[in-house]
């Protein structure tokens, strides 16, 4: 049974349609029929497709027949940065996919995860185990991991009410045109190139709010800035960025085509997260630094223009 739960992040006025936009993987009319059938509870109770979905109402999915894919447990090292009986912390690499799909079956994090834990939640269904937020794969730095359903729930909802905080360093392209700002946007599927994401007229996708904060100016070529999800997108801080006129550097989808620097990918850390135990109620800070080829860059950038980075 693939088991998988969501906690809303924003008013939705149908169940079907808040279902499908959270996954491509079936149509609305195949959520309706799952929802027709009983496999679908909005705060613990079945519920009809045409329901309204208010912020903060979990919606628990169960899926019969799951993906047939074998999940091994992988001897992969990982970078724990925390862990008890309820969450751990962990510090993702750049190049490491978050979990099984779209033909990454082996080298996930979860494969690495499933060796490397005792156990992980079950929510997340059999491709997803413990896993509460992803991080895109060219993407490093800190995501929180799930170990039982209670923490997950937790974990979810703290999310979905923006009472868990992310913050992103990237270095961007130009010269950023304000100090600190709030971009507010509609993102969905780019209409012809369906891998990507895109800003879309209001009203025709999902709401994606991104804090932003200047550190660093190297002259007009480059910036580096801290970013604060408001919301949890697709691709958000990239899409952002690129609608800002200063996409990150190293990005292969979003950013320019010629690339100073030799890259794997964007240079965008998952630096600091923020949350409250789902146990212990204590609110904890976790801070990864930023890996070496972004602070060489960083170096490099800081002697070619003679600007001081804090520590």
């Amino acid at each position: 049974m693939d088991k998988r739960l969501y906690v809303a992040e924003e008013n939705c006025k149908r169940l079907d349609l808040f279902l499908s936009g959270q996954t491509e993987e079936f149509t609305r009319s195949r959520f309706k029929k799952m929802i027709d059938d009983g496999q679908v509870t909005v705060n613990g109770k079945k519920a009809k497709a045409g329901v309204e979905i208010k912020v903060g109402d979990e919606i628990a999915l169960e899926i019969p027949d799951a993906v047939a894919y074998d999940v091994k447990a992988e001897n992969i090292p990982i970078d724990i940065v925390y862990q008890d009986d309820d969450l751990a912390v962990v510090n993702k690499p750049q190049g490491m996919t978050v979990h099984i799909g779209n033909g990454n079956v082996e080298g996930t994090l979860v494969n690495a995860l499933l060796y490397s834990l005792d156990k992980l939640s079950g929510i997340g269904g059999v491709l997803r185990p413990g896993i509460v937020h992803r991080i895109d794969k060219d993407t490093s730095g800190l995501l929180v991991v799930a170990k039982n359903d209670r923490a997950h729930v937790s974990l979810a909802k703290q999310i979905a009410e923006k009472s868990c905080h992310r913050i992103y360093y990237a270095l961007l392209e130009g010269n950023l045109k304000t100090d600190s700002g709030r971009v507010v946007t509609d993102i969905g599927r780019h209409p012809t190139e369906r891998t990507k994401m895109t800003v879309l007229p209001d009203g025709t996708g999902r709401i994606a709010v991104t804090d932003y904060e200047v550190l660093v100016r190297f002259g007009a070529d480059y910036t580096l800035c801290k970013f604060i999800l408001q919301t949890g997108r697709t691709h958000q801080i990239r899409v952002h960025a690129k609608h800002l006129g200063n996409p990150v550097v190293g990005d292969p989808v979003y950013g320019y085509k010629k690339q100073k620097f030799s890259l794997n990918g964007q240079l965008l850390h998952a630096k600091t997260l923020e949350l409250t135990h789902p146990t212990t109620g204590e609110r904890m800070s976790f801070d990864a630094p930023l890996p070496p080829y972004f602070s060489e860059i960083l170096e490099k950038l800081s002697r070619q223009y003679k600007v001081e980075i804090e520590r």
